[in-house]
């Protein structure tokens, strides 16, 4: 069975699409999905389908709903040891896949593997970031509810992605391609104009295309923004860039920062 989380949520069980009925049933797939192999808690899946004010009979309804979830992965998979993918585990329940199962586990490993590749081979950098960002199909989590488990992780997601996007910019930079960074950067850097390491990134792309006092611009109006907005100066990273483009030093043409 493959799960995916990154998007709306998906089930497939030997090419056979599974439709998990109800949103929490949903709810439930998707907290256990975020931890395959480890074990949820009753208590931690009660308060992520009905917060802090549970019905009394909540206990009841959540075996109720594990119950339905397994005779709907049954029915539809036409697979009877499907029922086994969510297993009862002492006080609560276990996703029985591995995690390269879920798709947002296989996101993390690449994003992970990526950063580490991007100093020694930048173009398989590149090629592991592209597969991993073509496995989102929209926001992450999208129709699992509003418990905290699954909105924290969905925000812990979107900002993976996003450090996926920068990774995917250094590999490009190391690559020596500035040029066609800086359009993807400059629509990032509108997007999250607080975010000071695209702030770096795109300074650094203009200065090696010879554009020199956009990048000083590009500076003053993040640091203008982060004072008004936050009461914050900005960051060492990019005061130690913005000297060196006032220095021209030629490290600035060839590192990625």
């Amino acid at each position: 069975m493959q799960i995916g989380i990154l998007g709306p949520l998906k089930l497939t069980d030997h090419n056979v699409l599974i439709d998990v009925p109800g949103e929490k049933l949903k709810s439930i797939v998707a907290t256990l999905a975020l931890s395959p192999g480890v074990t949820v808690s009753s208590f931690d899946l009660l308060d992520e389908l009905w917060g802090e004010h549970p019905p009394r009979s909540a206990a009841n309804s959540l075996q109720g709903h594990i119950a339905r979830l397994r005779r709907a992965l049954v029915t539809q998979s036409g697979r009877e040891e499907v029922r086994e993918v969510i297993r009862t585990s002492g006080r609560g329940y276990v996703l029985a896949l591995p995690p390269e199962s879920v798709d947002a586990s296989r996101f993390v490993a690449d994003v992970q593997r990526a950063g580490r590749l991007t100093v020694h081979d930048p173009a398989e950098a590149i090629a592991v970031l592209t597969r991993a960002l073509d496995t989102w199909r929209g926001p992450a989590l999208l129709d699992t509810g509003h418990g905290m488990i699954c909105r924290t992780a969905a925000a812990r997601l979107e900002e993976t992605r996003l450090l996926a996007r920068e990774t995917m910019v250094d590999a490009r930079l190391a690559l020596g391609a500035h040029h066609e960074a800086t359009p993807e950067l400059e629509q990032l850097l509108s997007r999250h104009p607080l975010r000071e390491r695209l702030c770096e990134q795109l300074m650094i792309a203009l200065y090696r295309s010879g554009r020199q006092a956009e990048a000083i611009s590009t500076f003053h109006r993040v640091r203008h923004r982060l004072a008004d907005e936050l009461g914050l100066e900005p960051g060492p990273g990019l005061r130690n860039t913005m000297a060196g483009i006032l220095r021209q030093e030629r490290s600035l043409l060839h590192r990625v920062s």
